[in-house]
């Protein structure tokens, strides 16, 4: 299930990024807490590469728990407006973001959508899948920002099939 996922996103470096960054944020939050800590400071997300760390600010955009999805084949003509138009029909439709070289600000053919309500989510990936933005067909999957989720849900199985004794 989750290698084949891995597969399909094509970057293999944006991929383990995303993946690590969703780890570290997932670890990061003692029980599930809102991102006001006690002094009301904003919470700072930290990103690792290659051993190296750096606060990426633009992860605080992002609502907390929203369920995003990873819409890659893009062209260059995309952006995040564009991006944002093709999704804004779903109610919960949060952000939409496309990912950029940090240095050339090209556009590196995918980007991510983010919304704040499963459903929308679950019917964006089914309709919007194969959808043109741009002048291009889309694919759309699961972001593997979800994964934090996801390990909630596993997590509260076995208590499940204890109360059933």
């Amino acid at each position: 299930g989750m290698g084949m996922q891995q597969q399909q996103q094509q970057p293999p470096a944006a991929a383990a990024a995303g993946g690590s960054a969703a780890a570290a944020a997932a670890a990061g939050k003692p029980g599930g807490s809102k991102g006001q800590q006690p002094g009301g400071k904003k919470k700072v997300l930290l990103r690792e590469a290659g051993g190296e760390k750096w606060v990426d600010p633009s992860l605080n955009e992002w609502p907390e728990n929203d369920f995003r999805i990873f819409v890659g084949d893009l062209g260059n003509e995309v952006t995040d407006d564009l991006l944002a138009k093709s999704f804004s029909k779903y109610s919960s439709f949060a952000k939409a973001k496309i990912v950029r070289d940090s240095r050339t600000k090209k556009s590196k053919g995918y980007g991510f959508v983010s919304f704040l309500d499963g459903n929308d989510f679950a019917k964006a990936l089914r309709e919007m899948n194969g959808k043109y933005i741009g002048n291009r067909p889309c694919k759309l999957s699961k972001s593997s920002w979800e994964e934090r989720t996801v390990r909630k849900v596993n997590m509260r199985e076995p208590q499940a099939k204890k109360q059933k004794r």
